[in-house]
């Protein structure tokens, strides 16, 4: 039997992370959305276009080929050819992708694709619309969130990590803007489908978070 888990949820709440473990744990299929609008943004940036020049940003998706494979259990995303994964979480690529994901022309081309592998394979999706638009029929929804000031946190120390130089506040900023964009967006807008379940990550650890999710599938299979 085919299953498909669809995780939706604000930027930085975690998504990415607990759909990985979960389709671990569970040996499904691991498809990260984001990703493959960050490969699109990511194009887009490489052109040089501006998100706001809506004619050349319909033009150009219809020659970017985004494909995804996994070599050594890892999700590696290709475009046109070229592995573009450790290109895509910048903070000028997410910003991209939150200001051309909306465009009719990229979620048709992206959500196309996506709902092939979900039809052909039993996958865990994480994104901003699967739930309501993607994976309509999926099995297990979830609706991951965390309180702005605790997603602005886990990225602040995820750059300082990295070495790379960032300002809390401004990252606060960025991420209730984002959320913004996201939720009042006319196509396919950022919500909480009816039958999903809400799991607020804000107090919860990975693990604990992991664990609830499983939960949630074993009451459905």
């Amino acid at each position: 039997m085919i299953v498909n888990i669809a995780i939706d949820g604000p930027a930085g709440a975690g998504k990415s992370t607990i759909a990985k473990r979960v389709a671990n744990e569970l040996s499904y299929v691991y498809v990260d959305t984001g990703a493959m609008y960050r490969a699109m943004a990511y194009y887009f940036l490489e052109k040089g276009i501006s998100p706001e020049v809506t004619e050349q940003i319909e033009n150009a998706c219809q020659d970017a080929d985004i494909t995804i494979d996994y070599r050594n259990g890892e999700q590696q995303v290709f475009l046109n050819g070229q592995n573009v994964t450790g290109f895509l979480r910048t903070e000028e690529v997410g910003n991209m992708a939150s200001a051309t994901s909306a465009n009719p022309k990229v979620r048709e081309k992206l959500v196309a694709l996506q709902q092939k592998m979900g039809a052909e394979k039993s996958v865990v999706m994480d994104g901003r619309d699967i739930g309501t638009k993607v994976l309509p029929d999926a099995l297990v929804k979830i609706y991951l969130t965390a309180s702005a000031r605790t997603r602005a946190m886990r990225r602040y120390r995820e750059l300082n990590a990295n070495g790379v130089p960032c300002d809390l506040d401004q990252i606060e900023k960025d991420i209730i803007e984002r959320d913004r964009r996201d939720m009042s967006r006319s196509i396919s807008p950022l919500r909480q489908a009816e039958d999903a379940v809400l799991v607020d990550s804000s107090e919860m650890t990975i693990d604990e978070v992991v664990d609830r999710i499983l939960s949630i599938y074993k009451e459905k299979v």
